[in-house]
């Protein structure tokens, strides 16, 4: 009985993927396109058509531009799933993937976070307006923003069927891609959904606040090299690191000084470039699009998760700048229990490292939120009267979705907490200090993952267990009591520290932990069964300010040995309840490896350059009167 059971389970399985394959094809009819650009380059873009589209069943386009490839490649060549879900992919789009600028198929040169060039007023300027199609032969320097444009401009003169409204979406780099592309939008334009889009690397992916993200110094082959002519084979494979070892931690330590990955990467103009502008210049400033989020006309709808290691900054200040510049614009903002992406796939459990959310999340989100936002606008009245509230939030302590008019809430209340020498979190400043003695050459790990060190990006430190950091002695501990009520802590987070130090350089770390009473029972779906949840320490919210940037990010400035200094930063937003009977901590620390580079604590012009010899102890003070501000919600 049991082995027919397992077989019929096993066909019905089978038949399940095989329909699963199959529907995109049956559905949907594959045309490949070389789209010419004002300059004439010509952009690789794979269009999908329903097959009962008709000249009286029109659909909108649906569009993704990336830099990760569009495959498979070839007019008899479908993927297994199309869209940002398998519900709007059976609710029927035309989907259109495109390579952008020097990537895969397409022509051209690659820049990673083309600078944008803002729309002339009233005249053209050298790449021509984007209020209407310019030519393909206009000479100029296009951005992304225009090969959206001309794009969106060649969709509805040539793919037929469709009823004249565009939407567009993307995670991570195409998240990019898609708020770049809503910039001096197209008017057929209707609605964009950048998720856990990249906004500015000085603060997102490969820097927090300026420190650079050695976590990220694997994936340097994909941003970093040219290749001669369009292609379908990944021209970089070869250019992969390899370490000949499992343990991310003792490889990222055994590398010594950033200098030394000079040897990987002599070739790598993205690495180059990083080496040489590690102040945010011009270079980096150019790059964000965040300053050229004005004038939004068309719904935007940004995604994101509460523990993505990639881009956190990106989605909550898309959304906060487009909120500020254009007040009249729909624009909503959704951030679920996720890591990078994870909103896309549903797992049925929802998890992030050890911590248990629920059950279907991704799959409520795709279907109540994520489709109901582009039918309403592409297929719909497109009056803004979707149903959706302004923030679609997920509260990571009662484990449960909530709205709000406004994010952050209008009623938040301000709440400040104190780091006192007493190692508890305090309602007033005292007088002391605590002291620790902060050794790079002996830095706290960021994670017990150390396998996941050696990956492209870090996934489960964001709320990972933090009892190993805690007990150490270059780690400051501040708690509260036992909580006597629930306690929500939902908007934004600023520290306030004030410090000194014998060195002339220091990074600091503030993490926000929620600590779970002696009794938390473990829950059915644990990953690692030798971790329990019984005392555990939850990270909840963690950042990292590089302190010779504690004045500007661009003119950076040494430490007076000894002096009593401010060092103010933003820590990201949060919502998350702490349980009665739970402890709010914060953690305070000086290094954070591998997932930043290791601080010499000595002041140089260049920490890509510094030599081994720059690096030394510190000991560093972290003054009573620091605190760390956040706020509440009733």
């Amino acid at each position: 009985m049991n082995r027919y059971f397992l077989t019929l389970m096993s066909c019905l399985v089978a038949l399940s993927t095989f329909a699963q394959t199959t529907f995109v094809r049956d559905t949907y009819q594959k045309f490949e396109y070389q789209i010419p650009m004002r300059d004439g380059t010509k952009l690789h873009t794979a269009v999908y058509v329903p097959k009962d589209a008709s000249a009286t069943n029109t659909y909108p386009f649906l569009m993704q531009r990336t830099c990760y490839s569009v495959a498979p490649y070839g007019p008899d060549q479908y993927p297994q799933r199309l869209g940002p879900s398998p519900t709007l992919m059976r609710d029927k789009y035309i989907f259109v993937y495109q390579d952008v600028r020097g990537r895969w198929m397409s022509e051209g040169t690659w820049t990673n976070m083309t600078p944008n060039i803002p729309d002339p007023a009233p005249a053209p300027a050298k790449k021509g307006s984007r209020k209407g199609p310019a030519p393909a032969t206009t000479a100029g320097s296009p951005d992304e923003s225009s090969d959206t444009f001309d794009t969106i401009e060649w969709l509805l003169k040539n793919v037929k069927f469709n009823n004249g409204r565009v939407g567009q979406w993307g995670i991570s780099y195409p998240g990019f891609y898609t708020v770049a592309g809503a910039v001096d939008a197209h008017p057929a334009l209707k609605a964009s959904s950048p998720q856990a889009p990249v906004s500015d690397f000085f603060f997102d992916d490969f820097h927090h606040n300026g420190a650079f993200i050695q976590s990220y110094i694997f994936t340097y082959p994909v941003f970093g090299l040219q290749h001669p002519k369009p292609t379908t084979e990944a021209w970089y494979n070869n250019e992969f690191i390899k370490t000949g070892t499992k343990d991310g931690y003792q490889w990222q330590y055994d590398l010594g000084p950033l200098k030394n990955a000079d040897k990987y990467y002599k070739d790598n103009f993205y690495w180059k470039e990083t080496v040489e502008h590690p102040n945010y210049d011009e270079f980096w400033q150019k790059r964000s699009i965040l300053p050229h989020l004005k004038n939004i006309n068309h719904a935007v709808m940004t995604v994101g998760g509460w523990f993505d290691a990639e881009d956190l900054y990106g989605p909550l200040n898309v959304y906060k700048t487009i909120e500020k510049n254009n007040p009249n614009t729909y624009n909503t903002l959704v951030m679920g229990p996720f890591g990078h992406g994870r909103w896309s796939a549903e797992t049925g459990h929802t998890l992030h490292s050890n911590v248990y959310f629920g059950d279907s999340i991704a799959t409520f989100y795709q279907r109540n939120i994520e489709a109901k936002f582009f039918s309403h606008f592409l297929k719909g009245t497109g009056d803004g009267k979707t149903g959706l509230p302004d923030a679609y939030l997920f509260d990571t302590g009662k484990k449960e979705w909530k709205t709000f008019d406004k994010w952050p809430a209008k009623d938040a209340q301000n709440l400040t907490f104190y780091l006192s020498s007493t190692g508890k979190l305090a309602s007033s400043a005292g007088n002391g200090y605590s002291e620790f003695v902060s050794d790079p050459m002996k830095p706290v790990p960021s994670s017990e993952n150390y396998a996941e060190m050696l990956g492209f990006t870090p996934f489960n430190y964001m709320s990972e267990d933090q009892r190993f950091a805690a007990r150490r002695p270059d780690v400051l501990v501040f708690q509260t009591e036992p909580l006597t009520d629930d306690l929500t802590l939902g908007g934004e987070i600023t520290a306030k520290l004030k410090v000194s130090t014998t060195g002339t350089d220091a990074d600091w770390v503030v993490k926000l932990i929620d600590v779970y009473p002696a009794d938390e029972p473990d829950h059915a779906y644990m990953p690692n069964k030798t971790v329990h949840l019984s005392n555990y320490q939850q990270m909840v919210r963690s950042e990292v300010m590089r302190g010779r940037f504690r004045n500007s990010f661009e003119k950076p400035e040494p430490f007076e040995p000894g002096n009593v200094t401010d060092v103010n930063f933003r820590v990201q937003d949060v919502l998350h309840t702490f349980k009665k009977g739970h402890r709010i901590m914060i953690q305070v620390q000086s290094t954070w490896f591998p997932l930043i580079d290791r601080n010499p604590q000595k002041f140089v012009p260049n920490i890509f350059k510094a030599d081994e010899a720059d690096f030394q102890k510190a000991t560093h003070r972290v003054y009573d009167s620091s605190a760390v501000e956040v706020q509440v919600l009733k």
